[in-house]
């Protein structure tokens, strides 16, 4: 069954091109793309949908929350508003909630998070454990995440559990928590912070997670400068999250890391912005203009969590790119699809292994469109907050 979605105003393709066309129309087959151009042009197709001058751009690609998740942290969000300062500790109070949830209420919550996600027109999406910190809950937490999303990272090196010696828990999660969760995760990601993990606990982690095959993220930069960017760098992580404190040496050290990005697509390690945390825990914002300046790519990602960041919409995260961090409309776009994509190494792929790629709307790639209610993308800027999701399509189907 194929369709035509034909009288797009602005379609921003995000593409190798950064092609921006007007009048443009798209045609789905199944569940890829099966041509782009000029309405005037378009082919004929099982069915038609007429977008009515509206914009086209692909679907967000979130490439960092963490959606599975029982319990609520309202007081711990009113103290920060009222003065009190972020620190790691509050995921403890998630993971208690977490374990007592029985499966069906953890995945009936998981569902509706997701289902929210779709609406806001997320077409693909990351989720992690982590609010488990057992092998037990752990485990599970991979289980059922692996039957909601598209992609699952292993987060046991979130926190320390209370009554832990931190070794100890850390080897712990190099051993047999990483062997339960391991056929339902491809990525592993550890919280290098004070109050979370050392780099020295951090490197155990990473090295162990990618002896099994796993690929790499790092939480790290976040409440201040530390050892997150060097170790992302040093084990070829594809990205480095929060990076709200940098130095210049760790923007020179993540710019390197794409030297070989345009003459042979090797993708170095991409920094993502989370801008809505930024917002909740009062960090400054990651120095997004100096990184792109510096030729390091960008991801914007929600980080859906119950304390920081309890949000899934990535729209209001290229508002706040655009408004507060220096982004231009274009580049927040971009950031929050094609940039997603390239974090989670789904930016390439054309029925490779039944995997086609996402983050950009081109011939064979996966049929994830969003069309706005609006009439360039610049709206979702200019009108702050506004529910201007009009239709979205994932893999060819529609969603909303």
């Amino acid at each position: 069954m194929s369709l035509l979605i034909t009288n797009i105003g602005e379609l921003m393709t995000q593409d190798s091109e950064h092609a921006v066309l007007r009048n443009a129309a798209v045609v789905l087959e199944g569940e890829r793309i099966s041509w782009i151009g000029s309405a005037a042009n378009a082919p004929a197709a099982d069915e038609a949908y007429d977008a009515g001058g509206r914009a086209g751009l692909p679907g967000w690609v979130d490439s960092h929350t963490h959606l599975v998740f029982a319990g609520d942290r309202t007081g711990e969000f009113e103290a920060r508003m009222a003065g009190e300062s972020y620190a790691a500790g509050g995921i403890a109070a998630t993971v208690d909630a977490t374990r007592a949830a029985n499966d069906y209420d953890l995945m009936r919550l998981l569902l509706a998070r997701v289902a929210e996600a779709a609406a806001g027109g997320t077409t693909y999406l990351e989720t992690k454990t982590g609010y488990g910190l057992d092998v037990l809950h752990e485990e599970r937490s991979a289980r059922l995440a692996a039957g909601a999303v598209d992609e699952v990272t292993f987060l046991g090196a979130h926190l320390v559990p209370s009554g832990w010696d931190p070794d100890d828990y850390t080897d712990l999660v190099c051993g047999p928590m990483l062997d339960a969760v391991r056929p339902y995760v491809r990525w592993a990601d550890v919280f290098c912070e004070t109050g979370a993990f050392t780099a020295e606990q951090s490197r155990r982690v990473l090295a162990a997670c990618s002896a099994t095959g796993l690929g790499l993220r790092v939480h790290g930069n976040q409440l201040g400068q530390g050892e997150g960017v060097a170790l992302a760098v040093e084990f070829g992580a594809a990205s480095v999250d929060h990076v709200n404190h940098l130095s210049d040496g760790d923007v020179r050290a993540l710019a390197a890391t794409w030297g070989a990005f345009a003459e042979d697509g090797a993708p170095g390690t991409v920094a993502t912005c989370l801008p809505a945390c930024d917002l909740s825990t009062r960090q400054p914002f990651p120095p997004a203009r100096q990184l792109l300046d510096a030729g390091v790519h960008l991801a914007l990602a929600s980080n859906c969590n119950p304390g920081t960041s309890y949000t899934s919409s990535m729209a209001f995260c290229v508002a706040t790119a655009v408004l507060q961090m220096g982004l231009t409309v274009h580049e927040a776009v971009r950031a929050a699809t094609f940039g997603g994509a390239l974090a989670l190494r789904r930016h390439t792929g054309d029925d490779v292994d039944g995997r086609r790629a996402v983050g950009s709307l081109a011939v064979g790639h996966r049929a994830d469109l969003q069309v706005l209610n609006a009439p360039s993308a610049t709206h979702l800027a200019y009108r702050p907050g506004m529910p201007l999701v009009h239709a979205v399509w994932k893999a060819g189907t529609r969603v909303r």
